[in-house]
């Protein structure tokens, strides 16, 4: 019988495309679940244990910058030694992190908790900082003429599970006869704690094929050149995420909060409502995944992103929780719902062998910026600014649309005959 350490460590196993694609997208769709019921819930948590907004900006930034260092190594290392093991000590990671929040409300132990499980922070299903790892071990069995549209359902489901967890969020209102203040939120904690349970079951039925090799020659010309275009290319793609970045997290980790200090509501209102974002996010990872084959990849983004921009500008200025509501879900269907695409493109821009390296590159680039913005956006709240945080946002997302364009417009893999289609000929 196949011990633990051999499904962890076995070198090269017989893969079944399709099936390791199934499972993969499972994974997602049951993490998302946790994490949807956590990104409107775990500020309003910390809010309710008596947590001021620099405090609770503070601890999300941490845990962004802990998501950053472990991007930096896990991707690459993937390269080399395959994604499964990655992937598991992921999943374990937060199931102990998980359960340590349940099982104690103490500032300590709820602040490295945040920091290994990324509480709040979202991500739509996907591993945090291990999420290059489970990106390149898609891109194995998925041609990348195919990969916009995989990449998008990929992503359709893990905005379907976060809707269902944010409906699941509303729940804590409802438990305060029996669970009072802040106690009514630590449910959610198990129940993501469970989820982490069953990808790591999930992770260990996938086939993972051993990390691709590098070629021979490496020296020669044409591979030293191949090299270089990738890093421009990756270049190119980091100083445009750097700028998306800026822009999501001015907004994104605290946007629950903000619904919250703008209008007064709590986990039964703010719950629907982000989950109403998320269902229709999933509709339009789809609607991308069609877009990008019709114009290719970059082109849905764009298109996608300025919707989006034009309706995060008018956010602000809704005079009731009704309107902003229904901005805040259109805007998310146009923002989020090109997700898949982005990271189609990211593993597509290079060779197998540095798929995990090109994720975690990209990743790095939004997660760092990412890290600091929400302590910034804390700080405004806290000085009553409750608007100027989505323009900063506005003008850093603008930003990076123009910068994305310019730098990807003529390299789309989307398209089959992009100059930049470096992986399609490799695969």
């Amino acid at each position: 019988m196949r011990t633990l350490a051999g499904y962890l460590y076995a070198p090269r196993m017989r893969d079944d495309g399709a099936r390791t694609t199934r499972l993969l997208i499972g994974i997602r769709f049951v993490r998302s679940i946790g994490q949807g019921a956590l990104v409107v819930d775990f500020t309003l948590y910390l809010k309710a244990l008596g947590w001021s907004a620099v405090e609770i900006s503070a601890v999300l930034s941490a845990a962004l910058l802990v998501g950053v260092v472990l991007t930096l190594l896990a991707g690459p290392l993937s390269d080399r030694h395959g994604r499964r093991r990655f992937l598991f000590a992921y999943e374990a990671a937060q199931f102990i992190a998980a359960l340590a929040a349940f099982l104690s409300g103490r500032g300590a132990i709820i602040t490295v908790a945040a920091m290994i499980g990324g509480f709040g922070r979202g991500g739509n299903g996907a591993a945090g900082p291990f999420s290059p790892v489970e990106q390149a071990w898609l891109a194995q069995s998925v041609p990348v003429s195919r990969r916009g549209a995989v990449y998008s359902l990929n992503a359709a489901l893990g905005f379907s599970g976060m809707a269902l967890g944010a409906l699941i969020a509303a729940f804590p209102a409802r438990l305060q006869s029996i669970l009072p203040g802040a106690l009514a939120y630590r449910p959610l904690f198990l129940m993501s704690a469970v989820a982490s349970l069953v990808c790591c079951a999930l992770i260990l039925a996938a086939s993972d094929t051993e990390a691709a090799p590098l070629p021979s020659g490496a020296g020669t010309e044409g591979v030293t050149q191949t090299r270089k275009r990738e890093n421009r290319l990756l270049l190119r793609l980091m100083i445009a995420n750097l700028m998306n970045g800026v822009g999501v997290g001015a907004t994104g980790p605290l946007i629950a909060y903000w619904f919250a200090l703008r209008f007064g509501e709590g986990p039964a209102e703010i719950g629907p409502l982000l989950a109403g974002g998320f269902i229709m996010a999933a509709v339009a990872s789809l609607a991308a995944g069609s877009l990008s084959r019709l114009i290719g990849m970059v082109r849905a983004v764009v298109v996608m992103r300025l919707v989006g921009l034009v309706l995060l500008v008018a956010l602000p200025f809704a005079p009731s929780f009704g309107l902003a509501g229904a901005l805040y879900i259109l805007r998310g269907m146009f923002n989020r719902g090109t997700t898949g695409a982005r990271s189609a493109l990211s593993i597509s821009i290079v060779r197998p062998q540095r798929r995990g390296f090109a994720a975690s590159m990209a990743n790095v680039s939004m997660q760092v910026p990412r890290s600091v913005s929400p302590m910034i956006t804390g700080a405004l709240f806290a000085a009553g600014e409750l608007a100027l945080p989505f323009f900063i946002g506005a003008a850093f997302q603008a930003a990076y649309v123009a910068i994305y364009y310019w730098s990807f417009g003529h390299e789309d893999p989307g398209l089959g005959g992009g100059r930049g289609a470096l992986s399609a000929s490799q695969d």
